[in-house]
């Protein structure tokens, strides 16, 4: 009898988690949640970032393993979905609470938010999930990554978003291409067991590994 390889499926068409994942070379579908992301900001108040970052990472994978289900994906079928959520938080300043930043979506929004994080640290805590349709079998992690950003001007920040419009990243920039020049500091989570750069870039690839092991789909 040949043994099934098991299908692996991404909850996210977002281009950056779709080419970190290809990485690893193994072969996957990608297929969108349907999540409203927003509906989860209330709880920031009320949970740990790591919470909800799982949070959300989890409510990604669900929401694909039971659309799987309802099309008809048996019990016997090997299937994982592979769910993952960012946040970006700045952290409290003064009487200020800590705030959670969200994909600008337009060019001065852009502009604006990374003026924020100029000359001050942030948060990116990044949820990864793998859950199996039809079964409670799940793993999840949380990896955790804190900048800190040159103190850049306005038009240092206005030039580089002009050019590169990253108004698709929570933050505003991305360290891919010049964005990694308004970074002065990158420091990991020691306890996350991983000094990872695509945790920035959205999806932790040593944390993926790890999981996608514990579910037989890496040797």
């Amino acid at each position: 009898m040949l043994e099934v390889t098991p299908r692996l499926v991404l909850a996210s068409t977002s281009r950056y988690r779709i080419e970190l994942l290809q990485r690893l070379g193994i072969p996957f579908e990608a297929r969108a949640p349907d999540v409203d992301e927003r509906a989860f900001d209330d709880a920031f108040a009320t949970s740990t970032p790591e919470e909800l970052a799982q949070r959300l990472a989890l409510a990604k994978a669900q929401a694909v393993a039971d659309a799987l289900v309802a099309e008809g994906v048996a019990p016997a079928q090997p299937v994982w979905v592979l769910g993952a959520d960012q946040l970006a938080i700045l952290p409290a300043d003064g009487d200020r609470p800590p705030r959670l930043l969200h994909k600008p979506g337009t060019v001065a929004r852009a502009i604006d938010q990374l003026m924020q994080l100029a000359g001050r640290e942030h948060h990116l805590v990044t949820g990864v999930a793998l859950v199996a349709p039809h079964a409670t079998t799940r793993h999840s992690a949380v990896d955790r990554v804190t900048l800190r950003m040159r103190a850049f001007d306005r038009i240092e920040a206005t030039a580089y978003i002009e050019r590169y419009a990253p108004i698709d990243c929570v933050g505003s920039y991305r360290i891919e291409d010049a964005g990694i020049r308004l970074v002065d500091e990158i420091r990991f989570d020691t306890l996350a067991r991983s000094a990872d750069p695509t945790s920035i870039m959205g999806l932790p690839l040593l944390v993926v590994c790890r999981l996608l092991r514990q579910a037989g789909l890496l040797p």
